[in-house]
């Protein structure tokens, strides 16, 4: 089996890539021996520097150093909007997947949940409940920096808001080999929210199956566990993957903010490539609940690197990150 990647004839996935990485290396040797012989480089226009976004419809793509980072979407036929791709720094392929097997409503990088006043706010049709974008806008960008804000409902259709958000997403290339998503999220309940006992919460991430152990990757936390059995349940500043294509290493982490109004969630894991700090698995038969007029801020980083994890790294981003997070 070839995974997402969709190869006929004789050609299998390992014959794919290192035909790729052939082609890849003859562009570089090309562009180096042009470089050699005098040929003097491109002018770069403000658009191929820096941190640059656009609207399209209901997405918004940002680009850094002129290429495609990510795109928000918040289409009208989705069941909650979501972060696809999310592209690797140096390869140049998507660190997460926007569908696949075993569980393919996991939507790359999201804000979900089910169990919402007996609504589904994670998966199923739209008739059992949709987070609903108002139109996202960009509120500004710098040359370091891209500002995407939204607000969305939460409702099944014809029926009014049970809950509303207001989300901002800060997003920044703080060096070449780094990419970082900061979500900051304010959920407003409209009327009294109850969320019983689901696995099916909360922001959440699902890696490209190359980087999951099921795919040749690793997935390890802060603590240096190793893998879902060492993972799962464990709670931890961060969790992430990493792995190699394309003779390129490229990892992914998901970190939790210790003020999110969880008791530091324990995380729950899979190879296959889906971590979340995930609050609402672990309730007992009281659940959550959050009276009408009642708001509760979360945040949560993801970080996008050239390389394996390297803790020291991560946990001096993580600690800047929450050094740095100003009160909203």
């Amino acid at each position: 089996m070839l995974g997402r990647y969709n190869v006929t004839n004789s050609m299998d996935r390992r014959d794919l890539l290192k035909g790729a990485a052939a082609l890849a290396g003859a562009w570089a040797m090309g562009g180096a021996s042009a470089t050699k012989q005098g040929a003097a480089p491109a002018s770069r226009t403000a658009e191929e520097t820096g941190v640059t976004s656009y609207a399209f419809g209901l997405r918004t793509w940002v680009r850094v150093e002129g290429r495609v980072f990510t795109c928000y979407r918040a289409d009208g036929t989705q069941k909650y909007p979501y972060f696809y791709p999310v592209i690797g720094p140096a390869s140049g392929l998507p660190l997460t997947d926007e569908t696949a097997l075993p569980w393919p409503h996991h939507r790359s990088l999201f804000l979900g949940c089910d169990r919402v006043n007996g609504g589904n706010y994670w998966q199923a049709s739209l008739s059992e409940g949709r987070i609903a974008s108002r139109g996202p806008s960009v509120e500004k960008t710098e040359n370091d920096r891209a500002v995407i804000v939204d607000h969305c409902d939460w409702h099944k259709p014809g029926q009014p808001p049970i809950m509303e958000d207001a989300r901002r997403f800060t997003i920044t290339a703080p060096t070449p080999h780094r990419r970082i998503i900061d979500a900051d999220i304010t959920l407003t309940a409209k009327v009294d929210i109850h969320i019983t006992k689901t696995n099916h919460s909360f922001f959440s991430l699902r890696a490209a199956r190359d980087l999951a152990p099921l795919g040749g990757g690793t997935l390890v936390n802060a603590k240096g566990q190793i893998g879902e059995k060492e993972t799962f349940g464990q709670t931890a500043p961060w969790c992430g993957y990493y792995g190699t294509r394309l003779g390129v290493t490229e990892s992914i982490v998901l970190m939790d903010h210790p003020d999110n109004p969880f008791p530091r969630s324990p995380w729950f894991t899979r190879d296959y490539g889906f971590i979340s700090p995930t609050p609402f698995y672990w309730l007992d038969e009281q659940g959550w609940r959050l009276p009408a007029g009642r708001s509760v801020r979360v945040r949560y980083r993801a970080v996008a690197s050239k390389g394996k994890i390297v803790a020291d790294e991560m946990n001096r981003l993580h600690e800047e990150w929450v050094a740095t997070a100003a009160p909203r």
